[in-house]
C-alpha cells in the first residue's frame, strides 16, 4: 500500500502546476485522499482532500479557494491538485495522504494513516 506524489517542479509566479497522488496496492476510489504541504521552517497544514467515492465532496482550504482544485481519475486510481495562479508562498514540499477508512467522507475522523513521499514546488521568479 503506497502513495506517490509527483508533478512538483520550479515554477514562476502566475504559473500552474498539477500535482498527481497515485496509489498503488489500494484502490483510492474508497478512501479519502489528501494533500498537505510543509514550507521550510513552518509546520505541515492542510490543503484539500477529496472524499471517497461512496461519499463524495471536496474541501480545499479557504485561503487557497479559487485557485487550487483537487479531483479524482478513477481509470488511473490518481487524485490531482490544479494549482493555478502559483505564489512564492506555495513554496513547499506537498505530500498526499490517505485515511484508509472506506467510505469515509473529507475531511477525516481519525488519523490519516499512509503517506506518500512529497514533492517538491517552487515558486521563484
Amino acid at each position: 500500500v503506497q502513495l506517490q506524489a509527483s508533478g512538483g517542479g520550479l515554477v514562476q509566479p502566475g504559473g500552474s502546476l498539477r500535482l498527481s497522488c497515485a496509489a498503488s496496492g489500494f484502490t483510492l476510489d474508497y478512501y479519502v485522499i489528501g494533500w498537505f504541504r510543509q514550507a521550510p521552517g513552518k509546520e505541515r497544514e492542510g490543503v484539500s482532500c477529496i472524499s471517497s467515492k461512496d461519499s463524495s465532496g471536496t474541501y480545499i482550504t479557504e485561503p487557497l479557494k479559487g485557485r487550487f482544485t483537487i479531483s479524482r481519475d478513477s481509470a488511473r486510481n490518481t487524485v490531482y491538485l490544479q494549482m493555478n495562479n502559483l505564489k512564492p508562498e506555495d513554496t513547499a514540499v506537498y505530500y498526499c495522504a490517505t485515511d484508509r477508512v472506506a467510505g469515509s467522507s473529507c475531511p477525516p475522523a481519525g488519523p490519516y494513516r499512509v503517506w506518500g513521499q512529497g514533492t517538491q514546488v517552487t515558486v521563484s521568479s
